[in-house]
Order: C-alpha cells, then structure tokens, then sequence
C-alpha cells in the first residue's frame, strides 16, 4: 500500500454523486487526472463547511467536482459562481450539479476566466473564498484580480501549487506553466497583505487567508 492508497482508505468515502461525477469524468474526458478526487476534495469540502462562505468563486471547474465539494460548506442562503473554459463540458457539470441538488446554488459561468472575474469585479461581487485551480500559467493574474473581491479575513485556495514537484527541482523547469506556478507561491510568500501555508496533498495547496 502507498501513501495515496493509506489515504483513500482512511479518509472518509466519496458519496454516490462524487462516485458517479468520477466515473464518469473518467469515461467522457482525456484528462480525469485534472478531478480533484475524494480525499481533496473532502478537505476542500471541510474548508469550506468551516469558514461557511456566503459567496464562492471557483477559477476553473473542470467537470464540476470540487464545485459540489465547495458549495456543501456555503450558508443557507450562499452561491457559488464556477468559470469554466470549456463548455463541451456544459452537460456533464449541470448534470452533475443537478444530482447532487445543488443547481440553484450554482451559476456557471463559461469562457476565458480572466475576462470573467473582470466582469464579476465591475458588478461589485465578493467572495469570502476564491478556489483557484485554472491556467497554471495565469495564478499570479488571477490572485491580483480576485484579491480586491475578498475581504479582510477572507481565503483564497489554489490547487497544484506543488506541480509534479517541478517547482523544487534542480534544475527548475523553464515552462510556462512550472514558472507561472513558481511567480504565484514567491507572489504570496512576499505579499504581507496575507498568511498563507502550503498543504502537500496529492499536488499542493496553497491556502492563504486576507489580513
């Protein structure tokens, strides 16, 4: 047994919506790897149930998973707003939403994320928590477009933050999506507007909380 296996099989069990939502990313997509999977996202789910966000912003949903697993922690009354690039995934994500009885809590948002949050930002939307697990090449964009919209005492997460472990190798890779990833933790680390800590599960998390 390997350490990722210890941790399936001591962490609590995925739902049946989670297990189907898996199941099916796996048949109907080339790249299931990108799922978030159980035990990420129990702890995202956790995360969330503990600060009991009124408002969500999720960069980069993929087919929907970490979407659910965030929205069971919002307040009665919360919403979460998802950005996705890809809208061949439209019908697998509302699907899956649906099943889990959450179709009214969430409003997906399709098209390039960046022009998206600009969109949201001249609304005046707020969110308590921003998950960030898009263009890895783009987090420092993303983390200097959303900040504004999260109050003092609010989080943002990112996911992938470790990148296959490229982002300590010696020599660093040079590609755009290792270095994008490098820029965003360096970001963080210097910006003392907030306190942050990586988590190094599966790939990496950066979970951050706003002075």
């Amino acid at each position: 047994m390997n350490l990722n296996e210890y941790l399936l099989n001591f962490s609590q069990e995925q739902d049946p919506v989670l297990q189907w939502l898996q199941k099916q990313t796996n048949l109907r997509t080339n790249h299931a790897r990108m799922l978030c999977g159980p035990v990420e996202g129990k702890l995202i789910e956790m995360i969330s149930g503990m600060i009991r966000p009124k408002n969500i912003l999720e960069i980069g949903a993929f087919t929907g998973y970490s979407a659910i697993c965030l929205a069971r922690g919002l307040k009665e009354d919360g919403h979460l707003d998802s950005l996705e690039l890809n809208d061949e995934l439209e019908d697998l994500i509302l699907q899956a939403h649906e099943k889990a009885g959450l179709q009214d809590r969430i409003t997906m948002h399709f098209g390039d994320a960046k022009e998206t949050v600009g969109k949201l930002k001249q609304e005046g939307k707020m969110y308590d928590l921003v998950f960030i697990d898009a263009n890895k090449r783009e987090y420092p964009e993303y983390y200097n477009l959303v900040f504004d919209m999260v109050p003092s005492g609010g989080y943002i997460l990112a996911d992938n933050v470790l990148w296959d472990g490229k982002v300590y190798q010696e020599p660093v890779p040079q590609d755009a999506q290792t270095q994008g990833i490098i820029r965003f933790n360096q970001m963080v680390k210097d910006d003392p507007r907030v306190e942050n800590v990586i988590l190094p599960l599966r790939d990496g998390m950066n979970l951050i909380r706003k002075k």
